[in-house]
């Protein structure tokens, strides 16, 4: 009965890191003006508006073993994603992106730009202007993406869903567990499911929280 649990912690966290670098890298871009940012914006935020069935039947489309990625992996790396694991991880990098970029971004336009600058004047590279000014300046957003992010990608259910199924000990998060006791008419297993869903991730939001203030206070 843990299997779930374990399943989506390991599917989570594994999203939540890829999110942070793509995010990070999709934020950074999108704090300049460029031709063209009004689309990559719109791309970004689309799973957010989109039904989670569509945003899964664009993933199917895409890494099925006909679509154009999707056959690429398999044919070239023996790499299959629908139906596994890492498929379910896919699903939720995909659909906790946009609260990263769209949480993320505004922190990074707040830093001064004064700053940047400055840090530029005295020979320092774009990368390392980031790193060493921009991120320790907007770490608190940051954070609160990265919360958000995990949040949303461990309690994804209908992208996850349709990318890597439901199958017991293997694909089957916390979520989709859940979902799959309702229906099968096993509520007192569902409501387990539920409480523990819950207490794991108002603990882990409240460790994160805690490392906010901790780091706030130093």
């Amino acid at each position: 009965m843990w299997t779930p649990l374990f399943i989506s912690i390991k599917v989570a966290g594994i999203a939540t890191l890829l999110a942070i670098v793509i995010g990070l890298a999709l934020s950074y871009l999108l704090s300049h003006t460029f031709p063209g940012k009004a689309l990559i914006e719109a791309l970004v935020t689309a799973p957010l508006v989109l039904p989670p069935t569509v945003l899964g039947y664009y993933l199917l489309v895409l890494l099925g073993s006909q679509g154009p990625l999707g056959a690429f992996l398999e044919k070239d790396f023996g790499i299959e994603l629908v139906f596994t694991w890492q498929g379910a991880v896919v699903a939720a990098t995909v659909a906790s992106l946009p609260l990263f970029v769209r949480t993320c971004l505004p922190a990074l336009e707040a830093v001064d730009s004064g700053m940047l600058d400055a840090a530029r004047t005295l020979g320092s590279s774009e990368l390392k202007v980031f790193f060493s000014v921009t991120l320790p300046l907007a770490w608190r957003g940051v954070l609160a993406a990265i919360a958000l992010a995990f949040a949303r990608a461990l309690g994804d259910f209908g992208t996850t869903l349709m990318v890597a199924g439901n199958i017991p000990g293997k694909t089957q998060t916390m979520p989709i567990a859940i979902y799959d006791a309702m229906v099968s008419g096993r509520s007192v297993q569902a409501a387990w499911l539920v409480g523990v869903i819950t207490v794991v991730s108002i603990v882990i939001l409240t460790i994160l929280g805690s490392v906010g203030r901790r780091r706030l206070v130093t």
